[in-house]
Protein backbone atom coordinates (compact mmCIF):
# COMPACT_ATOMS: atom_id res chain seq x y z
CA UNK A 1 0.00 0.00 0.00
CA UNK A 2 1.14 3.23 -0.42
CA UNK A 3 1.27 5.49 2.57
CA UNK A 4 1.67 9.02 1.11
CA UNK A 5 0.19 11.38 -1.45
CA UNK A 6 2.74 13.89 -2.71
CA UNK A 7 1.07 16.47 -4.81
CA UNK A 8 -1.67 18.02 -3.34
CA UNK A 9 -3.85 21.59 -3.71
CA UNK A 10 -6.31 23.56 -1.36
CA UNK A 11 -7.68 26.97 -0.89
CA UNK A 12 -3.95 28.25 -1.54
CA UNK A 13 -4.39 27.34 -4.89
CA UNK A 14 -6.45 29.42 -7.15
CA UNK A 15 -8.01 25.84 -8.66
CA UNK A 16 -9.43 24.80 -5.48
CA UNK A 17 -11.79 25.66 -2.70
CA UNK A 18 -10.62 22.68 -0.58
CA UNK A 19 -9.82 23.56 3.53
CA UNK A 20 -6.57 22.04 4.48
CA UNK A 21 -7.67 20.62 7.20
CA UNK A 22 -10.08 18.90 5.42
CA UNK A 23 -7.24 17.37 3.42
CA UNK A 24 -5.95 16.31 6.16
CA UNK A 25 -8.79 14.64 7.81
CA UNK A 26 -9.37 12.35 4.21
CA UNK A 27 -5.83 11.72 4.24
CA UNK A 28 -6.24 10.09 7.64
CA UNK A 29 -9.02 8.50 7.15
CA UNK A 30 -7.98 6.93 4.02
CA UNK A 31 -4.76 5.88 6.03
CA UNK A 32 -1.58 7.43 4.70
CA UNK A 33 0.73 7.97 7.08
CA UNK A 34 2.56 10.64 5.35
CA UNK A 35 1.06 14.37 3.38
CA UNK A 36 1.99 17.01 1.47
CA UNK A 37 0.58 19.91 0.65
CA UNK A 38 2.07 21.61 -2.96
CA UNK A 39 0.14 24.61 -3.14
CA UNK A 40 0.57 26.28 -6.85
CA UNK A 41 3.08 28.76 -7.05
CA UNK A 42 2.52 30.24 -10.81
CA UNK A 43 4.65 33.22 -10.73
CA UNK A 44 3.78 35.89 -13.37
CA UNK A 45 0.92 33.34 -14.78
CA UNK A 46 -0.35 35.03 -17.98
CA UNK A 47 -4.31 34.32 -17.31
CA UNK A 48 -5.40 36.70 -15.02
CA UNK A 49 -9.49 35.55 -15.52
CA UNK A 50 -8.29 32.47 -13.95
CA UNK A 51 -6.51 33.49 -10.67
CA UNK A 52 -3.55 34.38 -9.73
CA UNK A 53 -1.96 31.26 -8.88
CA UNK A 54 -0.15 32.93 -6.41
CA UNK A 55 -0.12 32.69 -2.76
CA UNK A 56 0.93 34.46 1.04
CA UNK A 57 4.05 32.33 2.08
CA UNK A 58 3.67 33.27 5.00
CA UNK A 59 0.26 32.65 6.24
CA UNK A 60 0.83 29.30 4.21
CA UNK A 61 3.13 28.25 6.98
CA UNK A 62 1.07 29.67 9.50
CA UNK A 63 -1.83 28.04 9.03
CA UNK A 64 -0.13 24.60 8.22
CA UNK A 65 1.94 24.46 10.35
CA UNK A 66 -0.87 24.89 12.86
CA UNK A 67 -2.51 21.75 11.53
CA UNK A 68 0.71 20.10 11.14
CA UNK A 69 0.97 20.11 15.15
CA UNK A 70 -2.62 19.69 15.90
CA UNK A 71 -2.67 15.91 13.86
CA UNK A 72 0.88 14.72 14.20
CA UNK A 73 0.16 11.64 16.08
CA UNK A 74 -1.80 10.76 13.43
CA UNK A 75 0.13 11.83 10.04
CA UNK A 76 3.09 13.09 9.35
CA UNK A 77 2.22 16.68 7.27
CA UNK A 78 4.84 18.42 4.97
CA UNK A 79 5.09 21.21 3.78
CA UNK A 80 5.62 21.91 0.13
CA UNK A 81 5.23 23.79 -3.01
CA UNK A 82 4.59 23.79 -6.99
CA UNK A 83 6.55 26.35 -8.60
CA UNK A 84 4.86 27.21 -12.37
CA UNK A 85 8.35 26.93 -14.71
CA UNK A 86 8.47 28.96 -17.55
CA UNK A 87 10.91 28.79 -20.89
CA UNK A 88 10.55 32.41 -22.40
CA UNK A 89 13.33 34.46 -22.87
CA UNK A 90 12.01 37.25 -21.63
CA UNK A 91 10.68 36.35 -17.92
CA UNK A 92 13.03 32.90 -17.20
CA UNK A 93 15.89 34.98 -15.46
CA UNK A 94 12.83 37.35 -13.70
CA UNK A 95 10.76 33.63 -12.65
CA UNK A 96 14.21 32.12 -11.44
CA UNK A 97 15.14 34.77 -9.58
CA UNK A 98 11.81 34.70 -7.39
CA UNK A 99 11.76 31.37 -7.07
CA UNK A 100 15.34 31.00 -5.85
CA UNK A 101 14.83 34.16 -3.06
CA UNK A 102 11.37 31.74 -2.26
CA UNK A 103 12.84 28.71 -1.83
CA UNK A 104 16.01 29.91 -0.08
CA UNK A 105 13.55 31.63 2.63
CA UNK A 106 11.27 29.27 3.25
CA UNK A 107 11.44 25.96 4.81
CA UNK A 108 9.81 23.77 2.01
CA UNK A 109 10.14 20.31 2.54
CA UNK A 110 9.49 19.19 -1.09
CA UNK A 111 9.45 21.25 -4.42
CA UNK A 112 7.55 19.75 -7.59
CA UNK A 113 8.47 22.04 -10.76
CA UNK A 114 6.08 22.25 -13.50
CA UNK A 115 5.13 23.24 -16.90
CA UNK A 116 1.43 24.82 -17.39
CA UNK A 117 2.12 27.77 -19.36
CA UNK A 118 4.22 27.81 -22.52
CA UNK A 119 4.84 30.87 -24.70
CA UNK A 120 2.40 33.09 -22.87
CA UNK A 121 -0.13 30.87 -22.60
CA UNK A 122 -1.92 27.90 -20.99
CA UNK A 123 -2.29 24.91 -23.07
CA UNK A 124 -5.65 24.73 -21.43
CA UNK A 125 -7.08 27.60 -23.54
CA UNK A 126 -7.63 26.84 -27.33
CA UNK A 127 -5.28 30.41 -28.13
CA UNK A 128 -2.51 28.22 -27.30
CA UNK A 129 -3.71 25.78 -30.13
CA UNK A 130 -4.70 28.27 -32.88
CA UNK A 131 -0.84 29.21 -33.98
CA UNK A 132 0.57 25.40 -33.80
CA UNK A 133 -0.74 22.13 -34.56
CA UNK A 134 -1.54 19.53 -32.11
CA UNK A 135 2.11 17.95 -32.56
CA UNK A 136 4.29 20.55 -32.62
CA UNK A 137 2.32 22.04 -29.69
CA UNK A 138 3.11 18.72 -27.79
CA UNK A 139 6.52 18.38 -28.93
CA UNK A 140 7.39 22.38 -27.94
CA UNK A 141 5.80 21.14 -24.75
CA UNK A 142 8.22 18.12 -23.91
CA UNK A 143 11.32 20.87 -25.09
CA UNK A 144 10.52 23.42 -22.62
CA UNK A 145 10.81 20.77 -20.05
CA UNK A 146 14.19 19.72 -21.00
CA UNK A 147 15.23 23.35 -21.02
CA UNK A 148 13.99 23.94 -17.49
CA UNK A 149 15.05 21.16 -15.63
CA UNK A 150 18.70 22.28 -16.80
CA UNK A 151 18.00 25.88 -16.18
CA UNK A 152 16.25 25.67 -12.85
CA UNK A 153 17.74 24.40 -9.90
CA UNK A 154 15.60 24.65 -6.74
CA UNK A 155 13.14 21.88 -7.16
CA UNK A 156 13.18 18.13 -6.48
CA UNK A 157 10.68 16.62 -9.16
CA UNK A 158 9.39 17.50 -12.15
CA UNK A 159 5.34 17.27 -11.94
CA UNK A 160 3.05 15.88 -14.49
CA UNK A 161 5.39 15.94 -17.33
CA UNK A 162 2.59 14.73 -20.31
CA UNK A 163 0.25 17.69 -18.58
CA UNK A 164 -0.20 19.09 -21.67
CA UNK A 165 -2.41 15.72 -23.59
CA UNK A 166 -5.21 16.84 -21.27
CA UNK A 167 -5.50 19.88 -23.49
CA UNK A 168 -4.99 19.42 -27.01
CA UNK A 169 -7.41 19.05 -29.77
CA UNK A 170 -9.71 16.01 -29.80
CA UNK A 171 -8.56 14.80 -33.46
CA UNK A 172 -4.78 13.60 -31.44
CA UNK A 173 -6.42 13.24 -28.16
CA UNK A 174 -4.67 9.89 -27.82
CA UNK A 175 -1.52 10.95 -28.69
CA UNK A 176 1.27 8.04 -29.20
CA UNK A 177 4.85 8.46 -27.28
CA UNK A 178 6.81 6.82 -30.20
CA UNK A 179 5.70 9.76 -32.04
CA UNK A 180 7.66 12.15 -29.85
CA UNK A 181 10.41 9.71 -28.92
CA UNK A 182 13.50 12.27 -29.53
CA UNK A 183 12.10 14.46 -27.31
CA UNK A 184 11.05 12.31 -24.49
CA UNK A 185 14.39 11.01 -24.55
CA UNK A 186 15.96 14.58 -24.50
CA UNK A 187 13.37 15.54 -21.74
CA UNK A 188 14.25 12.72 -19.74
CA UNK A 189 17.97 12.33 -20.15
CA UNK A 190 17.80 16.35 -19.09
CA UNK A 191 15.87 15.53 -15.41
CA UNK A 192 18.14 12.66 -14.93
CA UNK A 193 21.29 14.48 -15.52
CA UNK A 194 20.56 17.40 -13.56
CA UNK A 195 19.77 15.11 -10.42
CA UNK A 196 15.83 15.60 -10.73
CA UNK A 197 13.16 13.04 -10.34
CA UNK A 198 9.61 12.54 -11.96
CA UNK A 199 6.22 11.59 -10.16
CA UNK A 200 3.70 9.30 -11.17
CA UNK A 201 0.78 11.31 -10.90
CA UNK A 202 -3.06 9.74 -11.21
CA UNK A 203 -5.15 12.80 -12.20
CA UNK A 204 -5.30 11.36 -15.57
CA UNK A 205 -7.09 8.73 -13.81
CA UNK A 206 -9.17 11.19 -12.60
CA UNK A 207 -9.88 13.34 -15.60
CA UNK A 208 -11.20 10.26 -17.91
CA UNK A 209 -7.87 9.71 -19.50
CA UNK A 210 -7.70 6.21 -18.19
CA UNK A 211 -3.89 6.70 -17.86
CA UNK A 212 -1.20 8.36 -15.58
CA UNK A 213 0.67 11.56 -16.06
CA UNK A 214 2.86 10.78 -17.59
CA UNK A 215 1.93 7.36 -19.83
CA UNK A 216 3.36 4.10 -19.13
CA UNK A 217 5.11 4.37 -21.55
CA UNK A 218 7.41 7.40 -20.46
CA UNK A 219 7.83 5.88 -17.19
CA UNK A 220 9.07 2.39 -18.71
CA UNK A 221 11.69 4.60 -20.82
CA UNK A 222 12.50 6.87 -17.58
CA UNK A 223 13.59 3.64 -15.91
CA UNK A 224 15.47 2.73 -19.14
CA UNK A 225 17.82 5.41 -19.25
CA UNK A 226 18.32 5.12 -15.45
CA UNK A 227 15.81 7.00 -13.76
CA UNK A 228 15.07 5.43 -10.02
CA UNK A 229 13.83 8.70 -8.20
CA UNK A 230 9.87 9.28 -8.18
CA UNK A 231 7.48 10.16 -6.29
CA UNK A 232 3.65 9.61 -5.98
CA UNK A 233 0.91 12.00 -6.30
CA UNK A 234 -2.73 12.27 -6.66
CA UNK A 235 -2.88 16.31 -7.74
CA UNK A 236 -5.85 16.22 -5.52
CA UNK A 237 -7.89 19.84 -5.26
CA UNK A 238 -10.73 18.14 -3.29
CA UNK A 239 -10.67 15.41 -0.39
CA UNK A 240 -12.14 13.11 -2.37
CA UNK A 241 -9.40 13.27 -4.93
CA UNK A 242 -6.56 12.11 -2.35
CA UNK A 243 -4.74 9.25 -3.10
CA UNK A 244 -6.62 8.22 -6.17
CA UNK A 245 -6.39 5.27 -7.85
CA UNK A 246 -3.07 4.73 -6.26
CA UNK A 247 -3.68 1.05 -6.74
CA UNK A 248 -3.53 1.08 -9.75
CA UNK A 249 -0.41 3.41 -9.89
CA UNK A 250 1.21 1.21 -7.66
CA UNK A 251 0.77 -2.31 -9.65
CA UNK A 252 2.02 0.11 -13.07
CA UNK A 253 5.16 1.05 -10.87
CA UNK A 254 5.83 -2.67 -10.14
CA UNK A 255 5.40 -4.00 -13.20
CA UNK A 256 7.50 -1.61 -14.51
CA UNK A 257 10.37 -2.75 -12.44
CA UNK A 258 10.20 0.16 -9.92
CA UNK A 259 11.10 -1.45 -6.33
CA UNK A 260 11.17 2.13 -3.97
CA UNK A 261 9.15 5.37 -4.43
CA UNK A 262 10.42 8.45 -2.39
CA UNK A 263 9.12 10.95 -0.11
CA UNK A 264 10.60 13.99 1.03
CA UNK A 265 10.98 16.20 4.24
CA UNK A 266 13.35 18.95 4.20
CA UNK A 267 14.05 18.41 0.59
CA UNK A 268 15.87 15.10 1.31
CA UNK A 269 14.77 11.65 -0.01
CA UNK A 270 13.60 9.10 1.88
CA UNK A 271 12.93 5.37 0.07
CA UNK A 272 9.77 3.63 0.49
CA UNK A 273 9.71 0.17 -0.61
CA UNK A 274 6.67 -0.41 -3.19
Amino acid sequence: MIISDFHTHTYFSSDSKSDPEDMIKAAIQLGLKKYCFTDHMDYKYPHPDFGPFVFDPEEYFKTLLVLKEKYKDQIEIMIGIELGLRNEPDLKDEIYDHYKKLTEKYPFDFVIGSTHVLDHYDPYLKDYWKTRTGNDGIREYFQSIALNAKFYDMFQIYGHLDYIVRYIPDDIKQYHVADYKDEIDQMLTSIIENGKGIECNTSGYKYGLGVTHPKKEVLKRYRELGGELITIGSDGHKPEHIAYDFHKAEELLKELGFQYYAVYKERKPEFIKL
